[in-house]
C-alpha cells in the first residue's frame, strides 16, 4: 500500500543520484537518456545551422 506524499528512493538513500548529478555538471554530459537525446539533437541542429 501506498502512503500518500510519502516516498522512498534506495538510490538517493545510498548517494547514487547526487554522484551522478555531480559528474553531470562537472563533465557537462547529462546522465538520462533523455538527457542524452536532447544534447545530440542541439548539437546537431547547431552543425546544421538550424538553430
Amino acid at each position: 500500500m501506498k502512503i500518500p506524499g510519502l516516498s522512498f528512493s534506495l538510490k538517493r538513500a545510498v548517494g547514487i543520484t547526487k554522484v551522478k548529478q555531480s559528474v553531470s555538471r562537472k563533465t557537462g554530459v547529462p546522465m538520462t537518456k533523455q538527457g542524452v537525446d536532447r544534447k545530440i539533437g542541439r548539437t546537431v541542429l547547431k552543425s546544421l545551422g538550424l538553430k
